[in-house]
């Protein structure tokens, strides 16, 4: 019994850590250009937040600089990526 679980362990961990490698981020950057009311709106319409995530969303980019809006696979924020950049907020996944 010992031994099963032992050589299950690791193989749950390995596949665990397989997985974390693979998170991306969608990180919003602060600009001169988009207003609080329009960045929240399109957190709220694209990335899926509620009004006062993206509210506070908002705040952190504008007095951080940036913020991690999202954290998910490439395949899932690259059409949030562009759905912001379409409306003119900088934004990139790392």
């Amino acid at each position: 019994m010992a031994d099963t679980f032992s050589k299950a362990l690791p193989n749950t961990f390995t596949d665990t850590v397989e997985e974390l490698i693979d998170v991306q981020r969608l990180v919003v950057y602060n600009d001169d250009v988009n207003t609080f009311d329009w960045v929240i709106l399109s957190l709220s319409e694209i990335c899926g937040h509620t009004e006062e995530q993206a509210e506070q969303l908002s705040l952190i980019i504008h007095f951080k600089g940036k913020a991690i809006v999202k954290e998910d696979f490439y395949e899932k924020l690259s059409p949030l990526k562009t759905g912001l950049t379409d409306r003119g907020i900088s934004a990139t996944i790392e």
